[in-house]
């Protein structure tokens, strides 16, 4: 028997058998060995981390965990929020805890407490969730692109670019989780335990007004559709009712910083010290004005004339919103597609791209079952080679080499 047809039969025999396996433990597997390739990852990095990196000479993969933000949200944990906001030698205000959101926080000081350690219980949380995520980004995905590219969409998300996230002590793992709870809780038109998730969303990371928007656009479908798709009084009062709690949650958190520190612009200036440290953001938030701001900015920094950049971003938004209508998007659904929009909106509208921006993606998880919907085998090797080396990237220059302004994850 030829070598090729040999392989063939033991790919096939593998395929066969890994169809068998419950779909709860391929998940399980998927997800844990994608960990493993992780923390190889982390450990090179930390070998490789240099005198000059944030962590130093003697990084270990405890420091990656306790690193970058994951500081703030330990440091919110053990102090809770100033009630005087700092300030800068300039007077304005500096970089504090009002930008980072409390469930992250203090659900990891709560199930650090029994290791007394709050960085086990932030790693224990973004582990955990990251795992649920990954079955919920299954459910979701399966009856709209297959078991089989659902799978694959899994394998990228767990083994993706941004990986890590399920290893640090950042926020992200844990509301990609509730997102996606959130995302098929609406799908399948179970409104009721969302007043719970909503709220807890709300709470852990900023993202929540996208919901809202979201949630307005699809009770809009609702309504075109509702010859086809009939449309209750009850799931109205619904739709309707849980648009306004996340509007309302959305804004809390301005509004509880504004009464604790007696500044009603406590929190959005907080948000803009951040943007001083790239020598942007001395003015007023202005929605959507961080995007034209970065623009000019990294095209200057990058040697070219600064008024290319509101050309590029003008391209960039028709790109992504052309992207919406790429076959392979709309085979999701026009419920993941509205999610999309409203949240790529929602980041045109507030956000300042820089390092972050990359981390700030992850809610668009859903689209990686865009990517998984081509069935050739070569094509998903060759995506989830790329994931592996996005990874890497990420990994090394945040972590391994990172120590300047464009390095933060």
């Amino acid at each position: 028997m030829a070598h090729g047809a040999v392989t063939t039969t033991a790919v096939t025999r593998f395929a066969r058998s890994w169809a068998r396996v419950p779909v709860i433990a391929r998940i399980a597997i998927v997800y844990l060995l994608g960990r493993v390739v992780t923390t190889g990852f982390l450990a090179l990095a930390a070998e490789l981390s240099e005198p000059g990196s944030r962590f130093g000479a003697d990084a270990t993969i405890g420091s990656f965990i306790l690193g970058w933000d994951a500081q703030w949200y330990w440091l919110v944990a053990w102090q809770g929020y100033p009630q005087v906001l700092p300030l800068t030698e300039s007077g304005q205000v500096a970089e504090n805890a009002w930008a980072f959101m409390p469930v992250y926080a203090y659900a990891a000081q709560l199930i650090g407490l029994p290791f007394g350690s709050w960085g086990v219980g932030a790693l224990l949380i973004s582990f955990v969730a990251g795992f649920f995520a990954c079955v919920l980004l299954h459910r979701l995905l399966r009856g709209r692109i297959g078991a089989s590219s659902a799978m694959w969409a899994v394998t990228f998300f767990a083994w993706g670019p941004l990986a890590a996230l399920f290893q640090v002590g950042y926020a992200e793992s844990l509301f990609v989780c509730l997102l996606l709870l959130a995302l098929d809780l609406v799908a399948r038109r179970r409104f009721g335990w969302l007043y719970l998730v909503v709220p807890v969303m709300a709470f852990t990371r900023p993202g929540i007004l996208a919901f809202a928007l979201y949630l307005g656009l699809y009770g809009i479908l609702r309504w075109i559709r509702r010859r086809q798709d009939p449309l209750p009084t009850r799931e109205i009062v619904h739709i309707v009712a849980l648009g306004l709690l996340a509007t309302v949650t959305g804004f809390a958190w301005q509004v509880i910083a504004g009464i604790v520190t007696g500044d009603p612009g406590a929190y959005l200036a907080t948000e803009l010290s951040w943007r001083r440290n790239w020598g942007v953001g001395e003015g007023a938030f202005i929605p959507f004005d961080g995007w034209v701001q970065a623009s000019q900015f990294w095209f200057a920094q990058w040697g070219m004339p600064a008024w290319w950049g509101p050309i590029a971003l003008v391209l960039l938004a028709l790109a992504a919103a052309g992207m919406l209508f790429a076959p392979q998007v709309r085979r999701l659904g026009a419920d993941l597609r509205l999610w999309s929009a409203s949240y790529l909106l929602y980041l045109f509208a507030v956000f300042f791209p820089q390092s972050s921006t990359f981390r700030l993606l992850i809610p668009l998880t859903p689209l990686a079952g865009a990517l998984a919907v081509p069935r050739s085998r070569a094509y998903r090797i060759g995506v989830l080679a790329l994931c592996l080396l996005g990874q890497w990237v990420w990994i090394d220059q945040v972590y391994a080499q990172g120590s300047t302004f464009w390095q933060v994850p």
